[in-house]
């Protein structure tokens, strides 16, 4: 197992993985609910809807297999999942115009368009022409991203009035569950500086069994609470419903909604899918300590390969696309380094299979603040952004900013790749920039005015 996980060359036990593995799993379990409440919400060209324990089933399965594949194959701590952005597009861009087997069609598509590119080596060249003082920066979007996803999953920061945030729902913190949350963050942040082992997962679990015990004994809102409301299921075991597997039509959603329809569809799909797991790739292996001083990751191609892999994987069980979860940082941040705390999360979302009511115990409350804590411990990396470098600052801070005020990974990195471009070429300093970050940032151009092209082309 040490060599085969590289366990001690990454500095790293059995121990460590283990607890990095589950501590991943429960702070991306929310996909478990929240993916069938997305897709089971819309209706595809037809009126059809899907059905929420299929897709339950569905969004299980795609996230066991992807993850043990790239725990197996990549030798790398991510779990892997339904993508919620790409959920969206599935549920609201694709189906409204064709069935749902040709829209998962079109995700099928995706995963192997994304491997094609992985398996030909241009997904590692564009990865590895990206300046290394970006890929920190990266690195630091990611952070203040999932900080932000942890700060409004337990309702700390919410939607204003009259301003786009604030804090809480009413501009003041109230209620037990973001009373909760900021218990458990205080606790995973004493322990962590403590140096406690586990102190990520202690304080997940203390939260959670405060969270179950306070739901049960007070009178509270369950829409407080999120997707998950905190308390001990009627039943454990749960038979899984396969019915959704294997429901896939690759090509029917070309002649159903037009070639055009369609064509976007996937391009919307490919870049999102392509560029969001880069980044995440990139920022959470940054954070692992996994990269060299190329900024290079370690088997970065067999990954990539996974990630497409579960694209394609997340369309065939009816899924929608599954990519690597940017969550996977709360894991490192226990200690992961290697495949093997992949495969203890995949091993973790099969169980669930039977136990699936096990997955409603832990609220956004308790896995909320892991995402907070990592995002602070990802901030270390701007120390290797160059600063004094205008052609780098005002890339690197686009992208670390605009990746939580869009709520888009993609487009954060998009903009801090277009605006380098322009910087470089637009002070005589073209030839610093890779020949491929030239046609990476046309195809970003395109994506971010990809509804007036279509306009355009529709009209």
């Amino acid at each position: 197992m040490d060599r085969f996980f590289e366990l001690s060359a990454r500095g790293t036990t059995v121990g460590r993985e283990v607890r990095g593995g589950l501590t991943t799993f429960m702070a991306m379990a929310y996909i478990i609910l929240l993916n069938p409440i997305i897709l089971g919400g819309a209706t595809d060209v037809t009126g059809a809807k899907l059905s929420i324990p299929q897709l339950t089933t569905a969004t299980i399965l795609a996230a066991a297999i992807s993850t043990i594949l790239m725990g197996v194959a990549g030798n790398a701590p991510f779990g892997l999942a339904a993508g919620l952005g790409l959920n969206a597009v599935v549920a609201y861009q694709a189906a409204p115009h064709m069935t749902w087997a040709q829209a998962m069609g079109l995700v099928v598509l995706e995963g192997l368009v994304i491997v094609l590119l992985a398996v030909s080596g241009l997904r590692r060249l564009i990865m590895n022409a990206i300046p290394l003082p970006l890929k920190h920066a990266i690195s630091v979007g990611i952070g203040t991203f999932i900080a932000l996803i942890g700060l409004v999953d337990a309702g700390f920061v919410a939607r204003g009035e009259g301003t786009p945030v604030q804090l809480g729902t009413t501009g003041h913190l109230s209620g037990w569950p973001v009373t909760l949350f900021c218990f458990g963050l205080l606790l995973m942040i004493v322990l962590h500086v403590r140096r406690t082992p586990a102190a990520i997962l202690i304080g997940i679990a203390v939260t959670a069994v405060l969270a179950v015990v306070v739901n049960s004994t007070a009178t509270i809102d369950p829409a407080s609470w999120g997707v998950v409301v905190p308390r001990m299921p009627e039943t454990v075991v749960a038979a899984p419903d396969f019915g959704l597997i294997g429901q896939v039509d690759l090509f029917g959603g070309f002649a159903t909604a037009g070639a055009v329809t369609a064509t976007i569809v996937l391009f919307t799909l490919v870049l999102s899918g392509f560029f969001d797991a880069m980044g995440t790739v990139i920022g959470v292996s940054d954070e692992a300590g996994l990269v060299d001083e190329q900024g290079r990751v370690p088997r970065l191609g067999t990954i990539l390969t996974v990630d497409g892999t579960a694209g394609a994987v997340g369309g065939l069980c009816s899924a929608s696309a599954g990519t690597v979860f940017v969550e996977s940082a709360a894991g490192v941040g226990e200690g992961a380094r290697t495949g093997l705390a992949s495969l203890v999360t995949g091993a973790l979302f099969t169980l669930t299979l039977l136990f699936t009511p096990i997955a409603q115990i832990v609220p956004a409350a308790a896995a909320a603040p892991a995402l907070v804590l990592v995002g602070a411990l990802m901030m270390t990396q701007a120390k290797n952004v160059p600063w004094d470098d205008l052609t780098i600052v005002i890339p690197a801070f686009l992208t670390i900013v605009l990746m939580p005020f869009t709520y888009s990974i993609t487009t954060g990195l998009g903009s801090g790749i277009v605006t380098y471009v322009v910087i470089k070429a637009g002070t005589g300093r073209w030839r610093e920039v890779h020949p491929l970050l030239y046609a990476v940032a046309g195809l970003f151009v395109i994506f971010f005015c990809i509804e007036g092209i279509e306009a355009f082309i529709g009209g």
